[in-house]
């Protein structure tokens, strides 16, 4: 990613945290979840509100906490960047992995798994996440302020497509600093 980039990500949420986020009166929580895609952190969807408005609303109904759904905007500079698009952040990856392997060898317990359609549990993949953020610590590095890839999922557009209807970018902000501010979209017009 070029240095001094801005992006524009949008979290989909009730539309009660949205306005209280974009007012500065409250603050998003930092998700921790053990299955949390790219380990933890606060999640955006890439340059896509209509699918950060799909997600709240289908989390809606499964989850009590999004009554009303709603999407809150932010630009995020992404500082230093682990961005899996880019190819020396397969190597990285690799290397957490096999020390997350060797833990587990040692401790005896086994290594978690991804689970569910397209993996939309990725307790693996938090796993080696975070033990790369614990590894670059131990071994003195600058932590990643951000982490960025691309997701396939969902549902193929026409039989033997490689390009799926939910595919999208996501942001993981680990360092809340990178937000540079947060905004309301405006209410989309009905057609005429």
């Amino acid at each position: 990613m070029l240095a001094g980039s801005i992006l524009l990500g949008f979290h989909g949420c009730d539309e009660a945290v949205a306005r209280g986020v974009a007012s500065g009166t409250n603050e998003l929580n930092k998700s921790q979840n053990a299955y949390d895609w790219l380990g933890h952190g606060t999640y955006f969807w890439e340059g896509n509100p209509e699918r950060a408005l799909r997600w709240a609303t289908e989390e809606s109904h499964q989850r009590s906490k999004i009554k009303k759904p709603a999407v809150l905007g932010a630009v995020i500079a992404p500082g230093r960047c682990l961005d899996l698009i880019e190819a020396e952040a397969g190597d990285l990856i690799k290397t957490a992995y096999a020390w997350y392997h060797e833990l587990c060898l040692a401790s005896g317990k086994p290594e978690t798994r991804n689970t569910g359609r397209d993996f939309r549990a990725r307790y693996l993949d938090c796993a080696v996440f975070e033990t790369l953020h614990r590894l670059r610590e131990k071994e003195g590095a600058s932590p990643f302020d951000t982490v960025r890839g691309f997701f396939v999922e969902g549902s193929e557009l026409y039989p033997g497509a490689g390009i799926r209807d939910r595919d999208h970018i996501q942001i993981c902000v680990r360092n809340p600093a990178q937000i540079l501010g947060f905004f309301l979209l405006r209410r989309s017009k009905p057609h005429q």
